[in-house]
């Protein structure tokens, strides 16, 4: 039996939620095997340290077997802070258009977007991926791969199975409203 009140619990769940904890987040606290530390943050014996996640955007990208990388943007140490970071979409993929993919690398030709660097850290790191591109397929167009039959392809970062992983798609297919490219906000 605990020795909580009722409104010690209420309030706790109301402050809880309005810092944004969803019921999964929840779970894990009450999981949480150093929870004596998180009531050293308010006792005044330990500190939050925001972790820096530094991703090498010059770096060599990984390359599927018999890829070969055709171009590769770099755009060197990149901190990954999802606040300066925008989901594009072109003008013909709004309202259930689409457009192609060689049209629509031109039309991101010149703006920042992200590599296939960022890709691969964030399926490294999958607790820094944004709940809300579960419904997307988010295009890092700052790599464009040629694959085994020869055809140029873009890789992206999409929730499959009930997980996170890479797939692709070819240049010369369309990109919807559901196909964002990632680019560093301006």
């Amino acid at each position: 039996m605990s020795s909580y009140t009722e409104g010690q619990i209420h309030q706790l769940a109301n402050a809880l939620e309005m810092a944004n904890f969803s019921p999964d987040d929840v779970t894990k606290l009450g999981q949480f095997e150093n929870l004596s530390e998180v009531r050293g943050l308010f006792l005044g014996t330990h500190e939050i340290k925001r972790l820096k996640h530094l991703i090498d955007c010059d770096a060599s990208p990984f390359c599927p077997d018999e890829w070969k990388v055709e171009k590769h943007c770099n755009g060197g140490q990149l901190e990954w802070d999802v606040s300066k970071i925008q989901l594009c979409l072109s003008e013909k993929q709004k309202d259930g258009g689409w457009v192609g993919g060689n049209k629509l690398r031109e039309w991101l030709e010149g703006k920042a977007v992200l590599n296939a660097n960022v890709l691969d850290y964030l399926l490294r790191n999958t607790q820094l991926i944004p709940e809300e591109w579960k419904n997307k397929y988010v295009f890092f167009w700052g790599t464009i791969y040629r694959d085994p039959g020869g055809v140029l392809v873009v890789r992206c970062l999409a929730w499959l199975g009930g997980g996170w992983d890479w797939a692709s798609s070819w240049l010369g297919s369309g990109f919807r409203d559901s196909h964002p490219a990632v680019l560093l906000a301006s």
